[in-house]
């Protein structure tokens, strides 16, 4: 639930009118659209977030494991969610925010307790142009709904690289190789990742790699939204 400060905001941004249908709302969606909102249900691999059968560690995590050791994913990435992502994303909406950081945090396990949440960072480059990371506005929420110490300077990125989504998924590992660094002694800290959208994993493996040769114990990937796995894979 959004609170009372979110929802007078949402009022004031957008005059009381549900963001995707403006139908009458109290605060970003009418009750409609909230329950047409595509959360992930069924049994899912608990590594990648992935429909795997009675949900045990899926084939594809059992032949090449990541370096993360868990995904937490509150919606499929389809109509409508990735509606309310891309306006965060590209259209600077940060009253969406919230809305998504709590769906997030809807999904996390009670008690499941991690030392620390990092938003995945940009690069410069795409920070200055975007002007914000919506990694990190997302996090904000989840972070205090989870009671955990938000982190956004723990790891950087060592280099800019090609816009994951305009590369063959086959390249995206590849892309990202070498694009994080980490300075801090971790001492075997549990670390949860927190991002907008999942689809190959690449960044969110090669951040973790990253942790974990800095000596992070555990890492977790908390993201709003999962694509289903691609057709070859």
């Amino acid at each position: 639930m959004l609170g009372a400060l979110a929802r007078r905001f949402a009022n004031l941004a957008f005059g009381g009118s549900c963001l995707l249908c403006r139908g009458a709302a109290g605060g970003l969606l009418c009750a409609a659209c909230d329950a047409d909102l595509p959360r992930l249900v069924g049994p899912l691999c608990p590594r990648c977030a992935l429909a795997s059968p009675a949900g045990e560690v899926c084939g594809r995590c059992l032949a090449q494991p990541p370096a993360y050791d868990a995904t937490v994913a509150a919606l499929a990435y389809e109509f409508p969610a990735d509606v309310l992502v891309q306006a965060l994303k590209f259209r600077g909406e940060l009253a969406l925010a919230p809305l998504l950081g709590a769906q997030l945090a809807a999904r996390l396990a009670p008690g499941g307790r991690v030392d620390c949440v990092l938003p995945v960072p940009l690069s410069r480059a795409r920070l200055r142009s975007r002007g914000f990371n919506q990694a990190l506005e997302i996090a904000r929420h989840v972070a205090a709904a989870a009671g955990a110490r938000l982190e956004p300077l723990l790891a950087a990125r060592s280099r800019d690289t090609a816009s994951q989504t305009d590369l063959p998924h086959a390249e995206r590992s590849k892309n990202v190789r070498g694009a994080f660094r980490c300075d801090r002694a971790l001492d075997g800290a549990d670390v949860a990742l927190v991002d907008d959208v999942m689809t190959t994993g690449a960044t969110l493996d090669e951040l973790a790699a990253t942790l974990k040769r800095a000596g992070a114990g555990r890492v977790v990937n908390w993201v709003v939204a999962r694509t289903p796995a691609p057709a070859d894979a």
